[in-house]
């Protein structure tokens, strides 16, 4: 797959993502709680300097900006395939989400513990399809400081999951702590 029609098609699924998160924001459910600015600034900070290594790898200084990852047709072609899926399961996820969705860590009025849909297989989806964008962008960019980007995005949506899962923990006491044991939180079967 030439490099052009790679960086085409991943920059078309970010603009879907971007568009389709926007739109369904406006019709969601009145949040009853939210977390506070500390609380948030724990996952923002790193998510935004990770955006920042990501997407300017190649204009960053030696030696992030270093080529680690060959551009070969298979691996741009892996790449692409990454995004699709990616974006593909974070539609599918925030479909299933419906109004109870939120980009912050809040409870929705009448907030429902949702476990159908792509959450019979990973308890985090939208994070799932995120991250298989970032993958397929990392490859694309193929630098160091791509890499590190993917790294620092990754700790910050982990830091989010888990405070998410707290709050799920105090609002669901009696159904969560069983769906936890049953799904893994973003790779099934694994992780």
């Amino acid at each position: 797959m030439p490099f052009p029609l790679a960086r085409t098609i991943i920059g078309a699924c970010w603009g879907l993502f971007a568009v389709v998160w926007v739109l369904a924001a406006l019709f969601t459910k009145r949040s009853v709680y939210r977390e506070t600015l500390a609380q948030r600034l724990r996952y923002i900070i790193p998510i935004l300097i990770g955006w920042f290594f990501l997407f300017r790898a190649g204009r960053l200084p030696y030696p992030l900006d270093v080529r680690v990852i060959p551009h070969t047709n298979y691996l741009l072609a892996v790449a692409v395939i990454f995004s699709i899926c990616g974006v593909a399961l974070c539609l599918w996820a925030r479909a299933t989400l419906g109004r109870n969705w939120s980009g912050t860590v809040t409870l929705k009025e009448g907030h429902e513990l949702i476990v159908r849909g792509p959450y019979r297989l990973v308890r985090h989806p939208i994070y799932t399809g995120i991250l298989g964008l970032l993958v397929g962008t990392a490859m694309l960019q193929a630098r160091i400081g791509a890499l590190i980007g993917l790294l620092l995005i990754f700790v910050s949506l982990w830091i989010k999951l888990r405070q998410e899962e707290e709050l799920m923990l105090k609002q669901f006491p009696d159904q969560y702590p069983a769906y936890q044991q049953r799904v893994k939180r973003l790779i099934p079967l694994v992780l």
